[in-house]
């Protein structure tokens, strides 16, 4: 990879503070509410751990790789749109998979896309993989390197004490609260806020 690992770790934090952000919006304009989304810290680390896959798979889609370290040689637009296809699959699978685990071990469904349009079964469907690809898409091109950009310089050991503790917590938190979970076979609703 480019970017050394705590820089790495830097984009897990600010994405799966995203994903706890973005499902919270997504709550409160479907259901008129924001939960603590079965954590006790702001944190989804799934979201994290799959930006990082993605950029490990792929790169950026300006110079997409492509599972290689040589970039894919297409058009520009066609490198978007390849980028873009692979996203949604990975998406796709991703939500799948971790539908069906949890419903497995925890007993719940986690969420239920079966009233969306072009759903693959409950657990994903087009219009929401292709938001999500499109969200991902869109932030590995432009976001992505601005932030490894402004983080040039900033590999003190502090930084990477404080990067490197703060995903032991995200990681300790994830394997609590996904206990918590199996044992109750319930989810983790810790607070919830209900919106006017």
């Amino acid at each position: 990879m480019k970017y050394k690992w705590y820089k790495i770790g830097v984009l897990m934090i600010i994405v799966s503070f995203m994903g706890f952000a973005v499902e919270n919006i997504w709550l409160a304009l479907t259901k008129g509410y924001m939960n603590n989304r079965n954590m006790e810290l702001p944190f989804l680390l799934g979201y994290g751990m799959a930006m990082v896959a993605v950029y490990i798979l792929f790169g950026i889609p300006s110079d997409m790789k492509f599972l290689t370290k040589y970039p894919v040689k297409v058009s520009r637009l066609a490198k978007f749109l390849l980028y873009f296809l692979c996203v949604m699959v990975c998406i796709s699978i991703g939500e799948i998979i971790l539908g069906m685990v949890t419903e497995k071990f925890c007993n719940i469904e986690y969420w239920n896309y079966s009233l969306i349009p072009l759903h693959i079964t409950k657990y994903t469907s087009v219009p929401t993989s292709m938001g999500f690809a499109a969200m991902v898409t869109l932030f590995m091109e432009k976001v992505f390197p601005f932030l490894m950009d402004k983080m040039e310089g900033m590999d003190g050991r502090v930084f990477r004490i404080v990067v490197c503790v703060v995903l032991i917590m995200m990681t300790i938190d994830f394997i609590r609260c996904y206990g918590h979970m199996i044992r109750t076979q319930n989810f983790y609703e810790k607070w919830r806020i209900t919106l006017s």
